[in-house]
C-alpha cells in the first residue's frame, strides 16, 4: 500500500510548514487591523427581571 510510504509525504507537510510559518505568517502578523476591539465603548445596559405571569 503506496499511502503507507511517509517518505515522500513528510518531506511535503514539512516543506509546507515551513513555507507557512516563516514567509507567510510574518506577513499575516505585519498588518495592524483596522478596527480594533478596544475601542469599543463599554456601556452596560441595565436590565430588569422579567415577571412571569403564573408565579
Amino acid at each position: 500500500m503506496p499511502q503507507l510510504n511517509p517518505s515522500p509525504w513528510f518531506f511535503i507537510m514539512l516543506l509546507s510548514w515551513l513555507t507557512f510559518s516563516l514567509i507567510i505568517q510574518p506577513k499575516l502578523l505585519s498588518f495592524v487591523p483596522s478596527n480594533s476591539p478596544l475601542d469599543k465603548s463599554t456601556t452596560t445596559m441595565k436590565t430588569t427581571p422579567w415577571t412571569w405571569p403564573w408565579t
